[in-house]
């Protein structure tokens, strides 16, 4: 997945243009969110979000060693509760 944003004039996360803010953030579906966070910290990524869960998925952020953030995203897996 690649994940392309545009944030309008007047927006939450607006800026003005400048050299360098082209690229806010890249997003990859994974199966295993917590392991893949894992394996990119091990070879060398930085943290950045450690993983987290809401609305059903599972999401993290590490950064490549040009400090671009990768999101890491994927659905929920781990066992919930069942709700009676």
């Amino acid at each position: 997945m690649l994940e392309l944003n545009y944030y309008p004039r007047g927006t939450k996360y607006y800026e003005r243009f400048k050299n360098g803010s082209e690229l806010d953030h890249l997003a990859f579906w994974e199966r295993d969110v917590d392991r893949r966070y894992e394996e990119l910290l091990a070879s060398g990524a930085t943290e950045a979000v450690e993983p987290f869960s809401e609305g059903g998925y599972r999401l993290a952020f590490v950064k490549d060693p040009d400090e671009i953030s990768i999101e890491l995203l994927g659905k929920d897996r781990r066992a919930r509760p069942r709700v009676r």
